[in-house]
């Protein structure tokens, strides 16, 4: 048993870590849709096939057709096959209200950004998922058993965290990079205005060039090209120096992707394992 000490010091621990990863969820708050409240299940509870489920999740999760919206539709297999699994697990309707909506804020926190969080999302889902198995208010409910709480895990882990990058590229958008460069110490290009230059066009094409002209122009030899200009060879150092420096991020955050993606793969794949108790130290001495 815990002393009331250590059992404040786990809660006030545990508040501290919620509070710190619910900033993903408030970041994506434009996205946010309805939760799945326990009225919501009796109305998913009367349906008797997963057409009508389907039907009666996206009205109550107000999404689109899915022929009409591709993330509309994900999300609609997404809830459905969660609620197909509470439905085989036998949990009640609090229960799988509690599980959609854990499903739902990790989902959220996936699309709170372009970038790779998964590392933060699973530490995130952990912490939502003890704060349902332990009682401990007003922190933690214990909402589920232990069983289901393993049970729970397993299935997201299988499910989400497998396509995590696919979920990731569809709800999110794409990161583009714009570069502009500043030369310090040169002189700004002067930028003609628009009636001179319509001037300049125009009195070149009046001028009409004669054959003789022409034959000339071919019988002289051609003028050796000009010589870049130190602007120009400047441009062109700082151009290469800059194409070399993006290389070298571009390889740095693929190497940091990589170890991310390993350390996550064998996170899960300690995670499938099955459980085996340590071997014991010494036998049992008999008399």
């Amino acid at each position: 048993m815990l002393n009331s000490k250590a059992s404040h010091f786990l809660g006030m621990r545990v508040q501290s870590e919620l509070e710190h990863l619910s900033e993903l969820r408030r970041e994506a708050g434009k996205d946010c849709r309805k939760y799945l409240d326990i009225h919501s299940m009796h109305q998913l509870e009367k349906t008797t096939n997963a057409e009508e489920m389907r039907e009666v999740l996206a009205e109550l999760l107000e999404l689109g057709r899915p022929e009409q919206s591709l993330r509309d539709a994900i999300t609609l297999d997404l809830f459905c096959h969660m609620l197909i699994f509470c439905r085989q697990q036998g949990f009640s309707l609090e229960q799988t209200s509690a599980a959609c909506a854990m499903l739902q804020d990790l989902h959220k926190a996936c699309i709170a950004t372009p970038l790779g969080n998964v590392e933060e999302c699973y530490r995130y889902f952990n912490s939502v998922l003890f704060c349902h198995g332990v009682r401990r208010p007003p922190f933690s409910i214990d909402l589920f058993k232990e069983e289901q709480l393993l049970a729970l895990e397993d299935y997201v882990v299988n499910t989400y965290f497998r396509h995590f990058k696919l979920y990731k590229y569809v709800f999110t958008s794409q990161m583009r990079l714009d570069l502009s460069l500043t030369y310090m110490g040169l002189q700004p290009p002067i930028l003609w205005p628009e009636s001179e230059m319509e001037k300049e066009s125009k009195e070149v094409e009046e001028q009409a060039v004669t054959p003789q002209e022409e034959e000339l122009e071919t019988l002289a030899p051609p003028e050796p090209e000009p010589k870049p200009s130190h602007i120009q060879v400047l441009r062109a150092y700082i151009k290469t120096q800059v194409n070399k420096e993006l290389d070298q991020l571009q390889r740095l955050v693929e190497e940091q992707l990589k170890a991310s993606e390993e350390r996550l793969n064998s996170k899960l794949t300690a995670l499938e394992r099955p459980f085996q108790l340590p071997p014991s130290k010494g036998k049992s001495k008999t008399k």
